[in-house]
């Protein structure tokens, strides 16, 4: 590369650092606002957020014919790595040493340890041999077994998660007076989250007990109020109840429905304060059936419908109470976080965001930054939901975005939904739910569900985590010594003439 084109690639990197900061000066009433152990933290995502509004193919390609680093994993400290870049340009073009203007700060310190720190404040410490966390979401059977609850702690289990969509508080009580004596038990506490369950948007009752819809491409669904059960027909029209009917004033015709985790889609023709009709385009060849309290998406509508139900607030007294965490589910926006926030006594209750909306994924740096407000925060990809929101062919890019943003935050993240899941509720796993739960490595902490063999879920989730540890870290492959192949034991004693 010649020299005017080397003075041409500094250009460009110093114009991204005047962005960035740029950026950081339109964001300052924000980075104000959250705690002061956060700040550089909410800087460096803020620099992220700006990094990545522009297409930086041209820089890389351009810095790779240097053997320089092309920003591919800058995340953890965004304005630390291009000042690197414009140091060593800069020596390059024979320019002098260059040395940062005040006008900037760059994370300061091990970036990377800031976000180790965070995820053991929230998460408890890592084990010797994996940094990444095993969560569990507890079965009922956790209120009355003690030894099953020991069992999961001795196998490997660090964070304990309790549903508040079911059970109660003498049941939560007792799951957490089992929790607690297992981590005296085995030595190492056990962090204990409560879930809150947000707002059920699911169908309604039918009339017949345990009645279900043969719904095909081209019938209609009209969704109405749950107040009575829903009589049960051979189509092509369908009545079915919806469990949350103040949605209906923000489906406009045209916005896409889900129903029960994507099997059957279609697209809103009326909508109405008192019913919405859908036209359905996604289903099975034969039909899909459709049953009462399964769920419904509107990954389209602006939901102006509240994080927090009547039972949530029921709930949070007891979560203020006896939890280490809380988790918000169904956060859309900043105000979902506040209206938590106001609602809490304690001052030390750590949050973990539930990022299972299109909405929630657009607007998560807005989150993140007001949950900085909080002493420490988490977040959980809730991939089902948001794989039926955004679509499934999507999910594995907004899955990666979300951890990248997430780094930039130093926020620690939760991998969840269907890990190990066939292996928890079957006893055998399936070849690609294993290849997922070794994508959780770049995760600090990932979840499991409940299931029969969720012991068997444990040791097995353990050891893969245990040894992907060695392989990688986040985005970076560490290059061990493999034992796998060897070309020199059957090299010939001497060369052929």
């Amino acid at each position: 590369m010649d020299h005017d084109a080397i003075t041409a690639l500094l250009g460009e990197i110093r114009a991204l650092r005047a962005s960035m900061l740029d950026a950081e000066l339109r964001a300052a009433w924000r980075i104000d606002r959250v705690r002061e152990r956060h700040r550089a933290s909410a800087r460096n995502l803020v620099h992220y957020v700006e990094l990545r509004r522009h297409d930086l193919g041209d820089i890389q390609t351009g810095l790779a014919r240097l053997a320089l680093s092309s920003l591919g994993r800058a995340e953890s400290d965004v304005l630390g790595s291009v000042d690197r870049l414009i140091r060593v340009l800069s020596a390059i073009a024979g320019e002098g040493a260059y040395e940062p203007d005040a006008s900037g700060e760059a994370s300061g310190g091990d970036a990377r340890s800031e976000l180790d720190d965070n995820a053991e404040r929230i998460f408890g410490p890592p084990r010797p041999k994996r940094r990444t966390r095993i969560m569990v979401t507890m079965p009922r059977e956790a209120a009355t077994d003690a030894d099953l609850v020991r069992t999961m702690a001795e196998r490997g289990m660090d964070v304990a998660r309790i549903n508040c969509a079911h059970d109660g508080p003498e049941a939560w009580s007792a799951m957490i007076d089992r929790l607690r004596a297992a981590g005296r038990a085995t030595g190492r506490p056990v962090v204990v989250t409560m879930d809150l369950a947000g707002p059920k948007l699911r169908t309604g009752e039918f009339e017949a007990d345990a009645a279900t819809l043969r719904v095909h491409v081209g019938d209609t669904i009209r969704l109405v109020p749950d107040d009575v059960p829903q009589p049960v027909g051979p189509g092509p029209e369908h009545l079915v109840g919806c469990t949350l009917p103040e949605v209906f004033a923000d489906v406009r015709p045209g916005h896409r429905v889900w129903f029960d985790d994507g099997k059957i889609g279609g697209v809103a023709t009326e909508a109405s304060e008192a019913s919405v009709t859908v036209r359905i385009d996604r289903a099975a060849p034969d039909g899909t059936k459709l049953r009462a309290q399964k769920g419904i998406n509107l990954p389209d509508s602006e939901l102006r419908v509240s994080a927090l139900t009547d039972d949530d607030l029921a709930a949070l007294a007891f979560v203020d109470a006896h939890a280490d965490a809380v988790s918000l589910s169904f956060v859309r926006t900043p105000d979902d976080v506040r209206a938590l926030s106001d609602r809490l006594a304690r001052d030390d209750l750590d949050l973990i965001l539930k990022i299972e909306t299109v909405a929630a994924f657009r607007a998560l740096p807005q989150i993140l930054l007001e949950a900085m407000r909080w002493e420490d925060v988490g977040v959980m990809i809730a991939r089902g939901d948001l794989a039926v929101e955004a679509g499934f062919e999507r999910m594995g890019e907004l899955q990666e975005e979300i951890l990248w943003l997430c780094e930039a935050g130093h926020v620690p993240v939760i991998w969840a939904t269907q890990v190990l899941d066939t292996l928890a509720k079957t006893g055998v796993p399936s070849r690609a739910e294993v290849t997922d739960a070794a994508m959780g490595e770049r995760a600090e902490c990932v979840m499991l569900n409940k299931g029969p063999y969720i012991v068997d879920a444990i040791t097995t989730l353990d050891d893969i985590l245990t040894r992907m540890q060695r392989h990688a870290r986040k985005k970076r492959s560490l290059l061990r010594r493999l034992k796998s192949w060897d070309l020199a034991g059957d090299a010939p004693a001497a060369l052929p003439g």
